[in-house]
C-alpha cells in the first residue's frame, strides 16, 4: 500500500509536466492547430472543405435554406433591445450627420443663374 507521502508526490509530477503554462498567466501553451499562423490554418480548412466536396459530403445551402438561417440571425440580434437601440442611435447620428455636412456645403456653394446651357449668359 502507498503511503499518503508518496501519492502526493507521484500527483504533483505528473501534473506539472502534463500541462505547461505560457508566460506565467496561467493558461496553457497553444499546441497543433490553434498554435499554426492563421494562413496555415486557412490553408487545411480548406484542403478539407475540398476533400468533402469531392466526396459528395459537403453541406450546400440553397436559397431557402440560406434565408431562413438568415431570418433565425437577424430575430436573435433583434432580440437584444439594447444592440438595436445603440444601431439605431449610431445610424441616427450618422444621418444627422450627413445631412448638417450638406446642408454646409449647400451654404458654402455659390449660387449661380438659372441658365443650364453653360457658356452664354444673358
Amino acid at each position: 500500500m502507498a503511503t499518503s507521502k508518496e501519492s502526493g508526490k507521484s500527483a504533483g509530477s505528473s501534473s506539472g509536466s502534463a500541462q505547461k503554462s505560457s508566460g506565467g498567466n496561467g493558461a496553457p501553451a497553444k499546441r497543433g492547430f490553434a498554435a499554426m499562423d492563421q494562413n496555415q490554418q486557412r490553408e487545411i480548412a480548406s484542403k478539407g472543405g475540398q476533400a468533402a466536396h469531392q466526396k459528395g459530403t459537403a453541406h450546400e445551402f440553397d436559397s431557402e435554406e440560406a434565408r431562413r438561417a438568415g431570418q433565425k440571425g437577424g430575430e436573435a440580434v433583434s432580440r437584444n433591445r439594447a444592440h438595436m437601440a445603440d444601431i439605431g442611435r449610431k445610424w441616427g447620428e450618422s444621418r444627422q450627420s450627413a445631412s448638417r455636412a450638406a446642408a454646409s456645403a449647400a451654404a458654402a456653394a455659390p449660387a449661380k443663374g438659372g441658365n443650364r446651357q453653360g457658356g452664354k449668359e444673358s
